[in-house]
């Protein structure tokens, strides 16, 4: 079972920054992709950033610009740096995995989720 814990949360003012770090943990083969998804009250979960083993880049529209997704691949680890924080940015976030717990199964794995406020 792999293990995924969120951390940076916070409340900050609108136009500030923050930083979410998430670490996976347990029984880790490979991680294909990493990367963050947040919920909103009364909406859907969306993505917000993703990163893939390749380093590959994915961002929701609404975040280009402001939002930066990175890994540290030796550490089983994904950040994303939060600049120019908008009210509407508020939300809980999660970080996700997909990641093989040995080489021919894998599965998608969720952290618990933490809680970023931007007040206006």
């Amino acid at each position: 079972q792999v293990h995924l814990v969120e951390s940076g949360g916070g409340l900050v003012q609108a136009g500030g920054s923050l930083r979410l770090s998430c670490a996976a943990s347990g029984s880790i083969f490979s991680i294909v992709d990493m990367g963050w998804y947040r919920q909103a009250p009364g909406k859907q979960r969306e993505l917000v950033a993703t990163r893939t083993s390749g380093h590959s880049t994915n961002y929701a529209d609404s975040v280009k610009g402001r939002f930066t997704v990175s890994r540290d691949n030796a550490k089983n680890a994904v950040y994303l740096q939060m600049n120019s924080l908008e009210p509407e940015d508020t939300a809980v976030y999660y970080c996700y995995a997909r990641a093989y717990s040995e080489p021919t199964h894998w599965d998608d794995y969720w952290g618990q989720g933490t809680q970023v406020t931007v007040s206006s």
